[in-house]
């Protein structure tokens, strides 16, 4: 494996670093605290496995552009008031969705291959390399960002839950140490 390789692929690296650091923590540690710590540490590193995974090169958000949104916008509202006069307010509607249905159809269609050409082609007007025009605009996945947005949501609640009953673990016991907790259990 060369250099180039060994740290192209850096992000794996970070992962398995951070898995493996949560991991220790968790099997090595007697603290319960130092052991919720570990596990957020392992989910973290879980986290940026998939988001990296996720991640398109030359990608972007799978998000409506401002400039189409923007346009999208405006193109409704002066389609809407441009309503020819002397009809009743359904035939007025209904001219007016006539408008924006042929009309906004193309102009975003229009809007859509300025876009990609701006997002597949450099200042100078080269194609950059590994994006095609042809394909349209490159998104980067979404699913693994929703699922870790998810994951997170429930660490989070586990971690609060875990902290609570190590409160609660310390008011009976008076330590937070797994080897005291047990020694106090054989005893009694």
């Amino acid at each position: 494996m060369s250099s180039d390789q060994f740290f192209g692929l850096y992000n794996y690296w970070i992962v398995v670093f951070l898995m493996m650091t949560g991991f220790y923590i968790v099997i090595a540690r007697k603290n319960m605290i130092k052991t919720v710590i570990g596990l957020n540490i392992f989910q973290v590193s879980v986290v940026l496995l998939y988001i990296t995974m996720g991640k398109v090169t030359g990608g972007t958000a799978p998000v409506i552009p401002p400039a189409l949104a923007g346009q999208h916008d405006a193109h409704d509202q002066h389609d809407t008031h441009a309503a020819p006069s002397g009809h009743t307010p359904a035939a007025n509607a209904t001219a007016a969705n006539e408008t924006v249905d042929h009309g906004h159809a193309d102009h975003v269609t229009e809007l859509a291959h300025e876009l990609a050409h701006e997002l597949t082609h450099d200042a100078t007007g080269d194609a950059i390399h590994g994006v095609t025009e042809t394909a349209g605009v490159i998104y980067t996945n979404p699913l693994p960002s929703v699922l870790m947005l998810t994951a997170i949501v429930v660490g989070i609640a586990t971690t609060a839950v875990a902290l609570s009953l190590i409160v609660r673990i310390s008011e009976d016991y008076g330590t937070i140490e797994e080897d005291e907790i047990l020694q106090m259990d054989r005893r009694q």
